[in-house]
């Protein structure tokens, strides 16, 4: 196994209700996280079969799901519940996530604030 594979899902739009401020909990809005899952990639890529990798597909669906869901204050807390919704479907592989506020409500500023959390990193 290379330690460089990986399996990356970038730029997934979620809608949620997070926020400190009142009206981002009950009114919702657009977050984007990126995901990186180790994982050997060789079986897969010799043998063509999915059944030997991690099927992205079903953490997109899940992470959809938990975001209609939620309701919390901070990206920090959300981005545990999402690396718990990761381990609880791939076991302890090692993952990395960064969660983005598209439109923080920060007078004057036009940008995206986010959090970057890591799992069962190789030393």
């Amino acid at each position: 196994m290379s330690s460089s594979d990986r399996i990356l899902v970038r730029d997934l739009r979620l809608w949620a209700h997070v926020g400190v401020l009142p009206h981002e909990r009950e009114l919702g809005q657009w977050f984007e996280l990126d995901i990186e899952l180790g994982w050997d990639l060789s079986a897969a890529a010799a043998a063509d079969d999915v059944g030997a990798t991690l099927d992205y597909s079903r953490a997109i669906t899940a992470l959809q799901g938990q975001a209609r869901a939620l309701r919390c204050q901070t990206l920090e807390h959300w981005s545990g519940l999402i690396l718990d919704l990761l381990e609880d479907l791939y076991g302890p592989v090692p993952m990395a996530i960064e969660l983005r506020k598209c439109q923080a409500p920060v007078p004057g500023f036009s940008g995206k604030v986010g959090v970057q959390r890591r799992r069962h990193q190789a030393p």
